[in-house]
C-alpha cells in the first residue's frame, strides 16, 4: 500500500461506513439498492454529515476572518510604509512587523483555508473509495465486495456513476456532467460574490485583502470547470452538494452575523429598525462589533384628545 493510501485508510474506512449506512437506510424504506439514485442520495447525505461535522471549524474561520478584517487597516499601514522599497532589509523588516502584528492580535491568514484543508483528505478518501468500487477492487470496511460491485454498475438516468465527462461512453454522462459543472461553477461564484460584494467593510475594500478575494471570485469557479471534467459523476455529486451547503451556510452567516460596517450589516440594522418600529420597541443601533450600542427611543404618537385651556388658566400656568 502506498504512503498516501496508508494515511487515508482510516478516513476511507469512516467514509465507506457512513456511505453504507445511508445506503442501508434508503434500502430499508423501499428504494432499489442497485439504483443509481439510491447511491447518489447516499453520497449527498454523506456530504451533509461531513459538512455538519465541520461547523465548529467554520465558526472558528468566521472569527479569524473578523480579526483579519480588524487588523486590515494596520496591515495596510505597514505595507504603505515599505511601498516601493525592494531591498532585502526592507522586505525582512516588513515581514517581521507583519508577523508581529499577527501575533499581537492573535490572527492567522491561513485560518480561512482551514475548512478546505480539512475537507480535502475527506474528499480524496471518498474519491478513492468510489474509484476502487468502480473498478471492482476489494471493498473497504463495511463496503463489501458485493456493494462495491453494485455501486460500480449503478447508473442515474442511463449515466454510469463511475464515468467522467472526458471518458463518457454515452451522451447521458456528458449532459449530466456538463449540467453539474455549470451549477458547481455558478454556486461557487455566488458564494464568493456574497462575500466580496456584501460582507466587506469600506476599510477592507481599500486593503490588499479585497484584491485577493476579488481574484478568488474568478479563479475558484475556473478550478471547478477544469477539475469537473475529470471527476466521476459520483464524486461530482459530493462536490456539488458541498458547494450548495457552503452557499446556504454563508448566506445565513452574512444575514445574521455580518461584518461590522459592511453593506450586509447596514441591511441588517435596517431590518431590525423596521421590526422594532412595527412592534413599538426600542432599537439598538449596532456600533462596531456590538460595543457601544445606542438605544433609540421610538416616536410615541398619542391619539388622546386634549381639553381646551382658557385664557385666565393659561396665564396662571404661565406665572407658575
Amino acid at each position: 500500500m502506498d504512503f498516501i493510501g496508508t494515511i487515508l485508510w482510516p478516513l476511507k474506512w469512516v467514509v465507506s461506513a457512513i456511505l453504507v449506512a445511508f445506503h442501508w437506510i434508503f434500502e430499508s424504506i423501499g428504494m432499489d439498492p442497485s439504483a443509481g439514485l439510491t447511491w447518489v442520495l447516499s453520497i449527498i447525505f454523506l456530504t451533509f454529515v461531513v459538512r455538519a461535522a465541520l461547523i465548529p471549524i467554520f465558526v472558528r474561520q468566521i472569527k479569524s476572518q473578523r480579526r483579519m478584517l480588524e487588523v486590515a487597516p494596520q496591515l495596510k499601514k505597514i505595507q504603505d510604509k515599505y511601498k516601493g522599497k525592494k531591498d532585502q532589509f526592507s522586505r525582512e523588516a516588513m515581514s517581521r512587523e507583519t508577523m508581529a502584528l499577527y501575533k499581537e492580535t492573535g490572527t492567522n491568514p491561513l485560518s480561512s483555508c482551514l475548512p478546505l484543508l480539512i475537507q480535502m483528505p475527506i474528499f480524496f478518501s471518498l474519491y478513492s473509495v468510489l474509484h476502487e468500487a468502480q473498478i471492482n477492487k476489494t471493498g473497504i470496511g463495511l463496503l463489501t465486495n458485493t456493494l462495491a460491485q453494485d455501486f460500480g454498475n449503478a447508473a442515474l438516468f442511463g449515466a454510469p456513476l463511475h464515468e467522467t465527462f472526458t471518458n463518457a461512453s454515452g451522451w447521458e454522462v456528458r449532459i449530466i456532467a456538463g449540467f453539474m459543472i455549470v451549477v458547481m461553477t455558478a454556486s461557487q461564484f455566488v458564494t464568493q460574490l456574497q462575500l466580496v460584494a456584501k460582507n466587506m467593510s469600506p476599510e477592507t475594500k481599500a486593503s490588499p485583502m479585497y484584491r485577493q478575494q476579488k481574484m478568488m471570485l474568478y479563479i475558484l469557479p475556473l478550478v471547478f470547470v477544469i477539475s469537473g471534467l475529470s471527476f466521476p459523476l459520483g464524486v461530482m455529486f459530493y462536490w456539488l452538494a458541498s458547494n450548495i451547503w457552503t452557499m446556504a451556510q454563508q448566506y445565513f452567516v452574512i444575514r445574521s452575523m455580518p461584518t461590522p460596517g459592511s453593506e450586509a450589516a447596514l441591511a441588517r440594522e435596517a431590518r431590525l429598525a423596521k421590526k422594532a418600529q412595527r412592534r413599538g420597541t426600542p432599537v439598538l443601533a449596532e456600533a462596531g462589533a456590538g460595543v457601544g450600542a445606542v438605544e433609540v427611543e421610538p416616536v410615541r404618537v398619542t391619539t388622546q384628545r386634549q381639553q381646551p385651556v382658557g385664557k385666565n388658566r393659561a396665564k396662571k400656568n404661565g406665572k407658575k
